[in-house]
């Protein structure tokens, strides 16, 4: 095996070796003999739907299981002896959140047996690095989401391990968090740390010099996601239409018939088709959209994505996650173009600190409307005084066709709410819960039972009804709060995070299920931290320090960032982007593996020219170079960073 690019070359054995790895339990075999290798000083990422046997994986390797048979070694030695040589990082954050930063550190530090003066030194080297050296005295339940997820790694990283393995570590995390901690994972591999991640986010995966993709206990693929991608040998046409649930319809039932279309997947404002002959596909495309009436303006062909082979790579093998139809009784198409949520110069402050300033939201009935920003934003906030679940301090506001009284029953009867934290109760059954909310959403008793078959067919539970919730995964978790918040068929629905840590093929599913619930009127505002999936939303609004500071469709707010996005493949990544970040904002250079994204002001021409002479004048050589479209994460972080320079941030960071 040759070393990735943009990890260190170190002609040494490998620092993780699986060998024929196997774990049983008495009901089900969770790996299937698995065998990979990791180079030291490699991102190495393991990704797959939930229950793949990820997490196993990773408590074996963590030396904390068990293996029924084959080999786990961590440079040479058997995972349970080379304990000390491994940091692992849980997907549920292991803090104490009544210790400080600081003892939290040293905690950690005594248990791992790291002289005190040690602990001392390392956590303020990590600290300073992760830009939370000024927040040693804050208890660790007061930081935000992101600021804990660095907490957690700091803690990981105080013995020094030569092996870090992160299990879903960025979940609930906002982008521009998600971004600073990629930057920092990047760096350690560079000085010669072996990290392994599994995330269910595939931008994410982008970023690791080489992925894995686990499917029930078994590895079906390895390598760069360039070579995954490559391995798919497809093209993706981007195509805008008049209708775009007919065209989804009607393309999918191409897709069932014809092997020219692998996939189609519905976005805000266009379609996604992959197709393994660009000239076939996009034939076969138009033919079958004008023969229904419908205009196809296909206006871009581009290289599929990591998602888009994860989700064709599981469908080749039979692996998909059915959308069962939904037991719908009483659509609201009458009400689609009316005004469903409404805020004008809304406003809430919490003693001195105002949450949200000024904000005007407008959605109507039939729309899908992403609000994003990150942690501490003002988000939350906003969805809860839209609701009606907190009182606004300033501002007008309608919901629902009323201008007031929001707590009144008839109002709770038109809404449906899936918070950002689990909603469900933990130590009732799954039926337990569905009955409990069927009853208070006032579920006409002969519906009951049949949106409860639907909610169990759609989380993939059926027969499974006795469960108790708590022992569920996260993403099955987040299936059924989210089945129980559409038992009444809401006219107006808010979606706080719906999908934090739930795979590419189940958050297929939850969005064709959004999109259903719009087509049939249903008003809904939605939040994510995931900004691949905000492309889901017919429009979008940014938030920033409890500001709207952007709004527009996807392609919209992509237009209105100016600028050019440009993508450079290099022979040392790591080296460029900390180059080009001397002298540049931070915020313009973002590292994916092997390639480099550069925000530039320039002409396209001049912005690669005068980007590939530094590069070449530090002996760094650019192999492909080109304009490449600006991403929401992209976009994302322009707002944000714009909206900083003008002096807009958040009190908590």
């Amino acid at each position: 095996m040759t070393a990735p690019a943009g990890a260190p070359a170190v002609s040494v054995s490998a620092a993780i070796k699986v060998d024929t790895l196997t774990k049983k339990y008495p009901t089900t075999e969770a790996i299937k003999g698995i065998s990979f290798e990791v180079h030291p000083g490699e991102i190495f990422g393991l990704i797959g739907p939930d229950g793949a046997g990820k997490t196993t994986t990773f408590q074996i390797l963590a030396g904390v299981m068990e293996a029924t048979s084959g080999q786990v070694a961590i440079f040479g030695q058997p995972a349970r002896e080379a304990r000390t040589q491994t940091g692992y990082l849980t997907q549920a954050f292991s803090l104490y959140p009544d210790l400080t930063v600081a003892e939290n550190i040293r905690y950690i530090g005594d248990l791992r047996r790291v002289p005190r003066h040690e602990i001392q030194e390392r956590a303020h080297r990590y600290l300073s690095m992760f830009d939370m050296d000024r927040f040693t005295d804050r208890l660790a339940g007061r930081l935000s989401g992101g600021m804990k997820q660095k907490l957690a790694l700091a803690c990981a990283l105080v013995a020094q391990p030569r092996v870090l393995l992160l299990d879903e570590p960025t979940t609930g995390v906002d982008p521009v968090s998600r971004r600073e901690f990629w930057d920092t994972l990047a760096h350690l591999a560079l000085d010669g740390l072996t990290i392994m991640v599994a995330t269910p986010y595939l931008d994410e995966a982008e970023r690791c010099h080489r992925v894995a993709l686990m499917h029930l206990g078994e590895i079906r693929e390895i390598g760069t996601p360039a070579e995954l991608r490559d391995h798919l040998g497809a093209k993706r046409l981007e195509l805008h239409t008049d209708d775009l649930s007919r065209a989804e319809e009607i393309l999918s039932l191409e897709s069932a018939r014809h092997a020219e279309i692998y996939d189609v997947q519905r976005f805000g404002d266009r379609l996604d088709i992959i197709v393994p002959d660009e000239a076939i596909g996009r034939k076969l495309v138009e033919s079958s959209l004008v023969a229904a009436g419908l205009k196809a303006d296909i206006f871009r062909v581009d290289r599929p994505t990591l998602e888009n082979t994860f989700v064709a790579t599981l469908r080749a093998i039979g692996q998909d996650v059915q959308s069962p139809p939904y037991p719908g009784r009483h659509p609201h198409a009458d009400l689609k173009g009316k005004t469903a949520i409404g805020a004008d110069h809304l406003t809430k402050r919490f003693g001195g600190f105002t949450a949200v300033k000024d904000v005007n939201v407008h959605v109507k009935y039939g729309e899908i409307y992403g609000l994003l920003g990150a942690n501490g934003a003002g988000k939350t906030t906003t969805i809860k005084m839209l609701c009606g679940l907190i009182e606004a301090t300033s501002g007008d506001m309608e919901l629902a066709g009323r201008k007031g009284g929001f707590r009144s029953d008839e109002v709770r009867q038109k809404i449906g709410y899936m918070s950002q934290k689990f909603s469900l109760y933990d130590d009732l059954s799954i039926s337990e819960n569905l009955d409990f909310f069927a009853g208070v959403y006032g579920v006409p008793p002969d519906e009951v039972e049949e949106k409860k078959r639907w909610v169990l067919a759609f989380s993939g539970l059926e027969g499974k009804e006795n469960l108790v919730t708590g022992s569920l995964p996260g993403g099955w978790k987040q299936r059924v709060a989210f089945g129980a918040s559409i038992l009444h068929e809401p006219s107006v629905l808010f979606l706080d995070e719906p999908t934090s840590g739930v795979d590419p093929l189940a958050r297929r599913a939850f969005w064709r299920m959004i999109n259903k619930l719009a087509d049939m009127g249903t008003a809904i505002l939605v939040t994510t931290h995931y900004l691949e999936e905000a492309e889901q939303c017919n429009r979008l609004g940014f938030m920033v320090a409890g500001e709207l500071v952007a709004e527009g469709t996807p392609g919209g707010v992509r237009q209105q960032q100016g600028g050019h996005l440009l993508e450079f493949v290099v022979d040392q990544p790591q080296k460029a982007a900390d180059l080009l970040r001397e002298k540049d904002d931070r915020w313009r250079v973002s590292l994916f593996g092997d390639r480099l994204h550069v925000i530039t002001d320039a002409s396209v021409e001049q912005g690669i020219r005068e980007t590939t002479d530094r590069l070449n004048a530090s002996q760094i050589r650019v192999l492909e170079a080109r304009e490449e479209t600006y991403s929401l994460e992209d976009v994302f972080i322009v707002v944000v960073e714009k909206a900083r320079k003008q002096g807009k941030v958040a009190k908590e960071e």
